[in-house]
């Protein structure tokens, strides 16, 4: 079976095996979610990433009949009703295989549903994907500073601003926009005034008082990013989304999922540096130098060494934040440790494991660059590294 463009043939896994966290249960989605991704998701992406091509139809499908954009959703509403592990366990091995087909499940699985039962239905089904339209160009880390605004007209809601980094923006069903309705209060925070609004649309266009332009990025390809006008977008009085807090508070929504996302994206980050050795292990028996394989040189199996405990170790960070999580442990620090150590692991595991494809690791003809070049963005999104250690170190210095 070809497992590159390159067709290296023996690729070995380093998948977990059954541990505290993983059950028989746990280990047989594991096991289907690798058959699918090894078997029908890599191929896609080795032949779309290189075109800088979308996630197909044919491949959303497919996610949707598997259940994953309703892995967290429970079961009442058509989901899997399953926790955050079984979710990053399944967006590991999505990501090993493409990253943005490991991404696309979180613009389903509750996200903006707001309590309806009908969204909830669509997003399980695959039929309520999103896209997240919070952070502006002078809004990233530093959220709070939101400056798209809405304001009240009549009895509907008139928003303006530029929204960036909108992953999926036109191909959604709708945008999950975060915006201003007023001036933060004294002594309440700068976040307060925040709203989310729920901005319902049609797929593959973009609503009245909204234009867009791609942003071109050096990978993460499958998922088209944009940059968002916003004039005058006029939404309806129930646009504004219930979050059950005070008028005024939904910055704080907007936080909630910030456990679960950054537990996915260290799973992501796994899949990624686990892909980039998993190839390198069959390059190096199948590369010839000197008259052997490369790899019975002692400097590449040390390497080797090196980089699968890496992985292993990333994972059981991951593994625990997520067991915490699903346990309803209060564990902001836990999951900053997981997204700080997967991501930052993944970035050197990926450029590493590129080394020991030689010249041939710089050139598309093998996946690893794509590793590489995804696996620098997962210490940028969700929070990039330095926001983490924030979050860690002011923990551990918090009286």
């Amino acid at each position: 079976m070809s497992w590159s463009r390159k067709n290296l043939e023996g690729v070995e896994t380093l998948a977990p095996a059954a541990s505290v966290y993983l059950t028989p249960e746990r280990l047989e989605l594991q096991r289907v979610a690798r058959t699918f991704a090894m078997e029908e998701v890599l191929p896609v992406a080795d032949e779309l990433d290189p075109q800088r091509a979308e996630i197909p139809d044919e491949l959303m499908a497919r996610l949707a009949e598997l259940g994953y954009f309703g892995v967290m959703i429970d079961r009442e509403h058509g989901g899997l009703g399953l926790g955050v592990l079984e979710y990053a366990l399944i967006c590991e091995e999505l990501a090993r295989a493409w990253m943005s087909v490991a991404s696309i499940i979180a613009r389903g699985n509750g996200t903006g549903c707001a309590g309806r039962p009908d969204l909830l239905e669509r997003s399980a089904r695959g039929e309520w994907i999103g896209g997240i339209a919070f952070s502006e160009p002078s809004a990233g880390s530093d959220l709070a500073n939101v400056g798209c605004h809405a304001e009240r007209d009549g009895e509907d809601w008139v928003i303006t601003g530029t929204k960036r980094w909108v992953g999926h923006a036109k191909r959604a069903d709708f945008l999950h926009l975060l915006a201003r309705t007023r001036e933060p209060r004294e002594g309440h925070g700068r976040s307060d005034g925040l709203e989310l609004f729920l901005v319902e649309k049609a797929r593959g266009e973009f609503p009245e008082g909204v234009t867009g332009t791609p942003i071109d990025k050096i990978g993460y390809y499958g998922l088209t990013t944009w940059e968002l006008q916003i004039d005058g977008l006029r939404l309806p009085a129930d646009a504004l989304q219930d979050t059950g807090q005070d008028e005024g508070q939904g910055f704080k929504e907007s936080l909630r999922w910030l456990g679960p996302a950054r537990v996915q994206t260290a799973a992501r980050a796994v899949g990624l540096a686990r892909g980039a050795v998993e190839d390198a292990i069959a390059y190096v028996k199948q590369r010839v130098q000197f008259g052997h394989p490369i790899g019975d040189q002692q400097v590449i199996r040390h390497a080797l060494a090196d980089l699968s405990a890496d992985v292993e170790a990333a994972r059981q960070l991951y593994l625990h934040a997520a067991w915490l999580v699903d346990s309803g442990v209060r564990a902001d620090v836990e999951t900053s440790q997981a997204k700080l150590v997967a991501s930052e692991t993944a970035e050197r595991v990926t450029s590493r494991a590129l080394q020991i494809f030689g010249g041939n690791g710089y050139t598309t003809e093998y996946s690893a660059e794509r590793y590489w070049r995804d696996a620098r963005l997962t210490t940028i999104f969700e929070g990039t590294s330095e926001i983490q250690r924030k979050i860690v170190s002011d923990a551990l210095l918090t009286d």
